[in-house]
């Protein structure tokens, strides 16, 4: 943040978290990548690429979580929700490898899901939609990609 107040305006994003979020999106661009170069190596990047979107997911859910816990009173809703991430993710990475195309576009989904419910939040920093849609574009790009190699 750049004031250090969720409600700092619609400055900037911090250099270090674009930094570090765009650093996040090298798996989400190169497994695809990978596997279009290296073709014997698709099922292997599959397999990577959503295993990388679950964390993602979960980490999402877990800053989410962790924003929450912060305040003196809960939202039990928001407690709830911050859970489903995690849970989804967790749902999609069990299907069989052969539903990897299915996998990927659940993740992908899921993702939105959660960008929809950060543009609609209170509470955020100013930047944190941009950010996310920033952020979110590109791992939906490369698990399209993936989904598609």
């Amino acid at each position: 943040m750049t004031s250090g107040h969720p409600s700092s305006g619609t400055g900037p994003i911090p250099g270090p978290v674009l930094a570090w979020g765009l650093a996040g999106l090298i798996p989400f661009l190169g497994l695809p990548m990978l596997s279009l170069a290296a073709p014997d190596l698709s099922g292997w990047g599959d397999r990577a690429l959503g295993l990388y979107a679950a964390v993602i997911l979960s980490f999402l859910g877990g800053a989410r979580w962790g924003r929450a816990v912060s305040d003196p009173e809960p939202n039990p809703r928001t407690i709830a929700f911050s859970m489903a991430p995690s849970v989804a993710a967790w749902g999609l990475i069990l299907l069989p490898p052969d539903r990897s195309g299915l996998q990927l576009a659940g993740l992908a989904g899921a993702l939105v899901l959660h960008l929809l419910w950060d543009l609609r939040s209170q509470g955020l920093p100013g930047w944190y939609p941009r950010l996310r849609l920033i952020l979110t574009a590109g791992a939906v790009a490369g698990l399209a990609a993936g989904a598609l190699v």
